[in-house]
């Protein structure tokens, strides 16, 4: 049920109503206040203010203020004139339950409408925007098709000029040489005359000339022997080829499976080598594998677990063939949690156990064990039960294997 607000306050004029709703009890929001034609009403719950005015008013221009925990209404009348009182007093429930009604269902028109309205506009807007874009989008094409078009006919021009230049520099080219053999007969005249002139001439000095042309010949021919350049001295180029790793056959050898086994061995120096630097500063007992993997298990033994991987990994720098440092290794690996690594080390351990023979029998259950049980930490026990299942065809009596492949039996079964 709604508490019910009746303390109010109004004047009035001729044109306007002046309205305060004191609103102490809750706080109040705009979507809670409605005016209407003749309808207000002022909603908080569980406070309600409600009047059904006593004549309409303008609603559209009517205003509503929250300020200081009350309501400020200026209402705007319809028509000028003096109210009596600023609710209707003698209605009936029917007819102001029609008032009510009335104004509801016109909020919503009104508010129909305004939406309706708001989405022509949106609609319109966005129609403008895309007319105007697609405007800017043409009038770009057009002024990149006008350059383009400048383009091709400035090259067109251009192109049309080489063609003139060079069409113009073979005419001349070929013109040169006929009119200079085009001379006129005067021209001709003279130039024999010329020819009987230098000819007698020639005879009176013929004598006196042959010794200098003679002389000129020899100077000329020693000048040409001179800037000649002497020939180079004969020598021989010795190539070397680099020899073949593999004495085989170019049609008989496999060269990527030589090129990768190259690389191998290469690495393998390379680690040696760096190795060999570190491990001159060690000293005497401490270069010995079995001394480092007893040192890694008393670390193991005292709950120093990446000590005695340190061990572990020096022991297995200098000798990578022992089975037993990577199975140890493993079991620091499982402790630290890092599962993938120790997945890596049994499996390493697994592949030096070969071939499979009673006296290593024990570590290769140890190898399948550990396994197992980091494939478990990953929750992968599917994976986990095969490595136990495998450890048990080793050593099928192995009660504390049997009773953990149970177990990951069940979670299985619990999964599924």
């Amino acid at each position: 049920m709604p508490v019910w607000v009746r303390d109010y306050s109004w004047e009035q004029t001729a044109e306007a109503v002046y309205l305060v709703v004191p609103w102490r009890a809750a706080p109040l929001r705009r979507d809670g206040i409605f005016c209407a034609e003749r309808y207000l009403k002022v909603n908080s719950p569980p406070f309600l203010f409600e009047a059904i005015l006593y004549a309409p008013i303008d609603d559209v221009h009517s205003t509503a203020k929250i300020e200081n925990d009350s309501v400020f209404f200026t209402l705007y009348k319809k028509e000028a004139a003096m109210w009596e009182s600023l609710i209707m007093e003698n209605g009936d429930k029917e007819e102001m339950q029609r008032i009510r009604e009335d104004a509801v269902r016109k909020a919503q028109e009104d508010a129909k409408s305004e939406a309706e309205a708001k989405a022509a506009q949106k609609r319109e807007r966005s129609k403008f925007a895309v007319e105007a874009t697609i405007k800017l989008e043409d009038a770009e094409r057009e002024r990149i098709e006008e350059l383009k078009e400048k383009e091709r006919k400035k090259a067109t021009e251009e192109i049309e000029k080489w063609k003139e230049q060079n069409e113009k520099q073979k005419k001349i080219h070929f013109c040169q040489p006929h009119q200079e053999h085009r001379k006129t007969p005067e021209q001709s005249k003279q130039e024999n005359k010329r020819k009987v002139k230098s000819s007698s001439r020639g005879t009176s000095k013929s004598r006196t000339s042959t010794g200098d042309t003679i002389s000129g010949n020899m100077f000329s021919e020693k000048l040409k022997e001179e800037s000649i350049p002497a020939p180079r001295s004969a020598s021989s180029i010795e190539i070397k080829f680099t020899p073949r790793v593999f004495p085989t056959a170019l049609r008989e050898s496999r060269i990527p499976e030589e090129e990768e086994w190259l690389c191998k061995q290469a690495e393998a120096r390379r680690i040696i080598n760096s190795d060999i630097a570190e491990l001159e500063d060690l000293k005497e007992e401490e270069k010995n594998p079995d001394w480092l993997k007893d040192k890694g298990n008393k670390m193991f033994a005292t709950g120093n677990y990446l000590a005695a991987v340190n061990a572990y990994n020096l022991a297995i720098r200098i000798s990578n063939k022992i089975p037993t440092l990577y199975l140890n290794r493993a079991a620091c690996h499982l402790k630290l949690r890092n599962l993938h690594k120790a997945i890596e080390d049994s499996s390493k351990a697994l592949e030096l156990l070969t071939p499979p023979v009673p006296d290593n029998a024990n570590a290769r259950v140890k190898a399948h064990v550990r396994r197992g049980a980091a494939f478990c930490g990953l929750e992968l026990y599917a994976e986990g039960l095969q490595e136990y299942i495998a450890a048990l065809k080793i050593e099928p009596t192995n009660k504390n294997v049997e009773d953990d492949a149970e177990k990951i039996r069940r979670i299985i079964q619990g999964n599924e």
